[in-house]
């Protein structure tokens, strides 16, 4: 057979042919598996997460976002990266359990912030919110009160997607109350004012209970939290007062842990406290009229009492020196329970109660001041490991991620902190916090 002088040559033909199944399988090639990203921290001290005695000189083998493993001394291998924290300590991420990072900023006119903010200002408010809490050294939070839960999740998911800097998220979207509870944030407002996420955080009866449960965990809510006493920072009701009935609790208690989902319950006053955790929530916040009581039906139903101490120590400040930025009643409320808040935490502790650290801060006294909460709680009487710990390993297990955060262990993530000095001599040098790893990925790193 002979060739056309018009077609080109076999050897040529054939080329062609390769030159177009290479480029094929540069477009269209199933990648590879990843090199991995190998760290290595050198950590001078080193406080877990779980209670043990600080280690001296270790390195902390990273892959990736995981901690490897911890070994004795200062180690280096082929193709490691290290970071050298030999004259800092190293501690987990902190993890904060009580944030609203979609709640605003505390102006000092709250009815003016509720009427003229919708949801879009509260989420572009909550970005920056975010980057900073998460450079002050805080890797987790809880959100645990937003007006919208997918204002609250899309938050969340942008974070995780790495669009925005922020600290992981738990989130529960509104906060969920009876009428004329906190949660009612029509409460002293013209009867004839209305926004379409009202509605969306009351709950009358067990049936709307459960309904209301059920749509969050729809939208993308990790949790629920509950208003199951009056408030401080709300207009008209009294937080001595139980204001859901048990049927309410119980029904938001069982489906959502039906559904895979704990359960937060604001509770100041003694009967509320009691009350929930007899029905089963996972944690009470606030918690501030306990007794000795109180504090030993928590130990034994295994009730995790979040303080929250920050709001309190902040607002107590406002209303003596400015309490007509308040609301009516609110400058009272908060003169009688902030003392009480803290006095009742080391009294708490003291009894046994395990503690997870929480700061209830949203933007009043800027952003990234979530550490402040640690030192108040030693002020309060909690010696500084266990506070560590509350920031740390309490909290993972109360998010029920202590498979991932809260410890330097190996399978968790690469989330760490370093600061100069030595918290258990004086936590406040977690104020300070000159270095922050998420995931393995160095996010703040300020050492002289």
């Amino acid at each position: 057979m002979r060739w056309r002088s018009d077609r080109p040559a076999p050897t040529l033909r054939i080329r062609w042919v390769w030159a177009l199944v290479a480029v094929a399988a540069v477009l269209f090639a199933v990648p590879g598996p990843a090199v991995a990203k190998d760290l290595i921290v050198h950590a001078g001290r080193l406080i877990d997460g779980t209670g043990a005695p600080p280690r001296a000189d270790v390195s902390i083998e990273i892959r990736d976002d995981r901690i490897l493993r911890i070994v004795p001394g200062f180690i280096t291998r082929d193709g490691a990266e290290v970071i050298d924290l030999s004259r800092r300590t190293v501690l987990p991420g902190l993890i904060d359990m009580h944030v609203h990072m979609l709640m605003g900023h505390f102006g000092g006119d709250q009815v003016r912030e509720l009427v003229s903010n919708g949801v879009y200002d509260r989420l572009l408010r909550a970005v920056p919110q975010a980057r900073a809490t998460l450079l002050a050294g805080y890797t987790s939070v809880r959100d645990v009160g937003s007006i919208d839960a997918p204002m609250a999740v899309a938050l969340k998911r942008a974070i995780a997607e790495g669009r925005i800097e922020g600290p992981r998220m738990w989130v529960s979207g509104p906060s969920l109350g009876p009428t004329a509870g906190p949660s009612d944030l029509s409460t002293g407002l013209d009867p004839d004012l209305a926004h379409q996420h009202w509605p969306g955080l009351l709950i009358d009866g067990a049936d709307a209970a459960r309904h209301r449960v059920r749509l969050l965990k729809r939208q993308g809510a990790d949790l629920i939290k509950i208003y199951v006493s009056g408030g401080v920072l709300s207009v008209g009701d009294n937080p001595k007062a139980t204001i859901m009935t048990d049927d309410e609790i119980r029904a938001v208690v069982e489906t959502a842990h039906t559904l895979g989902m704990r359960v937060a319950a604001h509770a100041h006053g003694k009967d509320a406290i009691e009350r929930a955790s007899r029905l089963g929530v996972d944690s009470i916040e606030h918690g501030s009229y306990g007794d000795e009581a109180t504090y030993a039906l928590l130990r034994k139903n295994g009730t995790v009492l979040v303080p929250t101490l920050l709001v309190v120590h902040r607002l107590t400040e406002t209303a003596r020196k400015t309490p007509e930025v308040f609301g009516p009643t609110m400058a009272e409320k908060m003169l009688e329970v902030g003392p009480l808040m803290a006095r009742n935490l080391g009294a708490a502790y003291r009894a046994g109660v395990r503690i997870a650290a929480g700061s209830d801060i949203f933007g009043f006294d800027g952003d990234g001041q979530n550490g402040v909460e640690l030192g108040l709680m030693v002020d309060a009487g909690v010696p500084p490991m266990a506070v560590i710990q509350a920031a740390t390993g309490n909290a993972a297990d109360l998010l029920g991620a202590a498979a991932d955060v809260g410890r330097v262990a190996p399978g968790r993530y690469a989330d760490l902190i370093a600061v100069d000095g030595d918290p258990l001599v004086d936590i406040r040098v977690v104020e300070r916090v000159g270095f922050v790893m998420k995931g393995g990925v160095i996010v703040k790193r300020q050492l002289d």
